[in-house]
């Protein structure tokens, strides 16, 4: 699915450093349906590593976990198998396709989430979105009418001023607000395709990497900056400038200071944003009209 990432050499690392935030966030939003949550079918699309399959899946029914890359998927099936008993494991399948042709019947499925995965999809030159709108259709196309659908992205604030280190990388940041649909823009792809929006959450308190995210020296790591996607669009040029850097205040005993400093803003917006919404009847029509 990334265009920018090469995720079957970063799966093998990627969950020394990524913890599935928010989760009792997803869990809320599932439990509005009518549905019962131990009885619903929950697809979890751009699954990657399988974090929040492995966290949701003693909550609800069933779960169809899907990824394009073929090193993310086959990480979450053997971490599901090795760390799940018998009963959980045998309430997952896994699915290699893209998020935008899923390959499941019409309204099956009484929820959707889509953690961290949009920004991955290829962009046309649109300010319509097409890709979005595809996708999103598809996931309308899936849900039984009334299911849930919880988005998990980030808002260009977020990305600015969310992660202390993304301001040691500003062109790079830039480029992935560029690569982030405004949240105003998928409410309103959601609106469009006939998924109701309900609400935004945000976890003041969660941090994509955990506690690993703490840690001034992290960004000095390979294995740290591997957990996140950012670091694959910098230049080798630019990492070792980057590390120069923070060796330097290190030296000078400046480094945890800088930490701070760069950090303050993200206790206040958080570092991701849920969106929330809820498939209409009329929903299947509209996927039909944005199917290529």
């Amino acid at each position: 699915m990334s265009s920018y990432e090469n995720y079957s050499e970063a799966s093998q690392c990627y969950d020394a450093t990524r913890i599935p935030g928010g989760v009792e966030i997803i869990i809320g939003c599932l439990a509005q349906g009518e549905i019962p949550l131990g009885k619903q079918r929950l697809l979890d699309a751009g699954c990657g590593t399988g974090n929040y399959s492995m966290a949701l899946l003693p909550q609800v029914g069933r779960i169809s976990a899907v990824d394009l890359n073929e090193g993310m998927l086959a990480r979450a099936r053997e971490k599901l198998e090795l760390e799940c008993n018998r009963h959980n494991r045998e309430r997952i399948d896994f699915h290699h396709a893209s998020i935008d042709s899923l390959p499941f019947e019409d309204a099956i499925f009484d929820g959707i989430m889509v953690n961290q995965v949009l920004h991955h999809l290829e962009l046309a030159a649109d300010a319509d979105y097409p890709v979005y709108r595809r996708v999103f259709a598809e996931f309308a196309r899936v849900l039984k009418p009334g299911g849930a659908v919880v988005v998990n992205t980030c808002s260009h604030e977020q990305l600015r001023h969310g992660f202390w280190y993304y301001h040691l990388i500003p062109d790079e940041t830039v480029c992935m607000c560029d690569r982030h649909a405004p949240l105003d823009v998928l409410r309103s792809v959601m609106q469009d395709i006939g998924i109701t929006y309900q609400q935004c959450f945000v976890p003041l308190d969660a941090m994509m990497q955990g506690e690993a995210y703490f840690n001034p020296r992290g960004p000095l790591d390979k294995s740290w900056r591997d957990g996140d996607s950012m670091w694959s669009t910098v230049s080798d040029k630019t990492i070792d400038a980057v590390c120069t850097h923070l060796n330097q205040l290190e030296r000078a005993k400046e480094l945890e200071n800088y930490f701070l400093k760069h950090d303050a803003r993200r206790k206040h917006i958080g570092q991701f944003s849920f969106l929330y919404g809820r498939r209409k009847s009329s929903a299947k029509k509209l996927s039909a009209d944005y199917a290529d």
